[in-house]
């Protein structure tokens, strides 16, 4: 194909979102045309000028959405983030460069916006690093074996005053909102949840024809507050009239760790259930160790989750908190961007004291020397320089930086980030 009849990018509108869906639905092999009915509900997904698309003649042969969004840094703040999804390209058209195209006129957009990070859900490993992203959290899934736990299996509720109850899916969407806003801002990594996501996550707007309803539990406080809150759905697996049922949590959320035990050991203890699949959670979830046995949760995923692209490196520095005092010089090698130096190539002097840290560019020599991706996960403070540099992805200029950016970057608990998008 030359550069003449190469497939157009450009920005959908309205009247592209059916052809544009159903190349999203090949690029995930999954069935090409969605009932009017799904068409219509994913239609609340549009945002104009968000989705783009790569069109041959009249047929789009690969997609791409990003959307508003907000990312927890370490401390608390919230800054603005440019989130990726939907990204496909159809099997007749790959290795034409149509990602690269889609991604440089998003990202380069974001950046004009004052987006200070990109972030994404990497479906596949190598993709996403040579437009700068690198994976700043991880997660864990852990399988329970219900009767191995140490539970007692006689548990009614929790002992501090406090209460598990079943809710309806209306419940969910008055009361998670608030709850998810309490966990996100002391939850580095977390992101943002607009009312679309609690309305398709109970049923209100349904993209997919296997919707099912799940069960929806809220932990209230021994005061009445709620605290949490989980949904499951159970498979139902019986074999010589003996149970031997799975619940398999969709999604759980606690604002305070007694919350948390308190979902937990809820879970483990309904009736038929053996099996307890946790979903994706943080790597250093509390849920093995709570358990009297804690072999009784093998892992059975681990893996990236989101990954981050970093946009402005002096908003993003100074956005989040430290674990101590120190000063830092980092060289900052940037390719992916549509310049030469990129979105944030340079060098910047991070300064952190008691009342706060201020980062700027510099002519000062480096400490240490890394690319923008692996600043993402040091930035969220899930990896170690130590590491990276034992890896040869960072370069000390000065013997020790990266023992010194370890003590300043690294965070006590780990990030996460509980959403799939």
């Amino acid at each position: 194909m030359t550069r003449s009849d190469a497939p157009a990018v450009r920005t959908i509108t309205e009247s592209d979102f059916t052809d544009w869906q159903r190349a999203l639905n090949v690029g995930f092999l999954r069935e090409p045309t969605l009932p009017e009915e799904q068409l219509e509900a994913r239609r609340a997904q549009f945002v104009p000028g968000r989705l783009r698309g790569a069109f041959d003649g009249e047929r789009c042969v690969a997609t791409f959405r990003s959307f508003a969004q907000e990312l927890t840094a370490v401390g608390g703040a919230a800054v603005p983030a440019d989130a990726i999804s939907n990204v496909t390209v159809t099997p007749t058209h790959r290795r034409r460069g149509l990602l690269s195209r889609m991604m440089a006129e998003d990202l380069e957009a974001a950046k004009e916006r004052g987006d200070v990070v990109a972030t994404l859900i990497a479906a596949e490993y190598p993709i996403y690093g040579r437009y700068g992203f690198g994976p700043a959290t991880s997660t864990t899934e852990w399988t329970v074996d219900v009767p191995r736990t140490g539970l007692d299996p006689r548990w009614s509720g929790p002992e501090d005053g406090g209460r598990i109850d079943l809710v309806d899916a209306e419940d969910v969407r008055k009361l998670g909102p608030e709850l998810h806003e309490r966990l996100r801002r002391r939850q580095p990594g977390a992101v943002s949840r607009d009312e679309l996501w609690w309305r398709s996550r109970t049923g209100a707007v349904r993209f997919n024809s296997s919707w099912t309803e799940p069960f929806f539990a809220v932990h209230r406080s021994a005061t009445g507050e709620v605290e949490g809150m989980v949904s499951y759905e159970a498979e139902d697996n019986w074999r010589g009239k003996q149970p031997h049922n799975t619940a398999d949590v969709n999604w759980l959320i606690a604002a305070t760790p007694a919350a948390e035990r308190a979902l937990w050991h809820f879970l483990c203890s309904i009736d038929w259930i053996t099996q307890v699949k946790s979903g994706f959670r943080a790597p250093d979830d509390l849920l093995p160790l709570l358990l009297p046995d804690p072999r009784a949760a093998r892992v059975t995923v681990q893996a990236d989750w989101l990954w981050v692209r970093i946009l402005d490196v002096v908003r993003a520095l100074e956005a989040r908190t430290y674990e101590g005092t120190g000063a830092l010089v980092l060289e900052v090698v940037d390719t992916a961007g549509a310049t030469a130096g990129g979105f944030t190539g340079g060098r910047y002097a991070l300064e952190v004291s008691q009342t706060g840290a201020s980062c700027a560019p510099t002519a000062r020599s480096a400490d240490l020397t890394l690319d923008v991706a692996d600043l993402a996960a040091l930035w969220l403070g899930d990896e170690s320089a130590v590491r990276l540099a034992a890896l040869g992805r960072v370069r000390e200029e000065r013997a020790g930086a990266a023992r010194s950016a370890d003590a300043l970057l690294r965070t006590s608990r780990r990030p996460w980030c509980p959403d799939l998008f």
